[in-house]
């Protein structure tokens, strides 16, 4: 049976501010990517975000991003590699200790916002990203964007010794180029899960998106995200799943059945 992972973005709230629906999003998907401090989240979350993950059986890995709370990482900031680095090595140090206490293995790093976005097809920045991860742990995957940037992807985590796993948006619209339409685009989020469903399956089951002018992108990935930061999450990742499982894909983290 062919698998499939579900991703979400987690552990985003901050102090006296709560910001997603962790308890009831985890339930459905195989894998939590945990924001670090330097976007959102905070030592106390982190730590209870990780617990949470172990409880459901989920894999946990590294949420990090530009230090830009204001901007909740979604700007793009004119760092150098060297800062990206040391930016991606902390945080990834910070949510291990975490992982110690709770006794759980980290698995993965997937980028947050802006330092996501600025990867895709920036061959100094991802090299900075991936060199960071295998510092840490050359056991840690490295999730990004797939699609047109595969080839570059594949080079730089080859060259850096670690893992590169490639992922889809079933919520999000996609340029010709195989990148995610800009936010503030008509049709760059979507929000009918229907829709997001049909979209999830095709990437899982066909290896291709259609993008928003119509042009069919060739899409090979292991990994789905879904967001948890909308009123219609829940629905959203239910449907998804619903919509995998019904086609006969076993949802689970990349290389848990290894």
């Amino acid at each position: 049976m062919k698998s499939i992972d579900i991703n979400c973005d987690m552990g985003e709230s901050f102090g006296v501010y709560t910001l997603g629906m962790d308890d009831e999003v985890i339930r459905f998907i195989s894998s939590a990517n945990i924001a670090c401090g330097f976007h959102a989240g905070d030592p106390g979350v982190m730590s209870r975000t990780v617990k949470l993950a172990a409880k459901h059986g989920v894999g946990v890995g590294a949420h990090p991003g530009y230090p830009d709370l204001l901007g909740f990482g979604r700007r793009n900031l004119d760092c150098t590699p060297e800062e990206v680095r040391d930016y991606v090595i902390c945080q990834l140090g910070a949510l291990q200790g975490f992982c110690s206490l709770h006794k759980v293995k980290m698995r993965h790093v997937k980028p947050h916002g802006g330092l996501y976005n600025m990867c895709v097809g920036n061959e100094t920045l991802s090299r900075a990203v991936a060199e960071a991860i295998a510092a840490v742990d050359p056991g840690l995957s490295w999730m990004t964007l797939g699609g047109a940037q595969a080839d570059m992807a594949r080079k730089v985590a080859a060259a850096a010794g670690i893992r590169v796993l490639f992922e889809g948006f079933p919520d999000r619209g996609y340029t010709p180029e195989g990148r995610l339409a800009p936010r503030k685009l008509p049709g760059a989020l979507i929000t009918d899960p229907e829709r997001a469903a049909d979209q999830a399956l095709r990437m899982a089951t066909e290896g291709t998106v259609i993008a928003m002018d119509g042009t069919v992108i060739q899409l090979d990935v292991q990994t789905l995200c879904v967001h948890g930061d909308n009123p219609s999450a829940l629905h959203h990742v239910r449907t998804i799943r619903q919509a995998l499982e019904h086609a006969g894909l076993r949802i689970e983290p990349p290389g848990a059945a290894a």
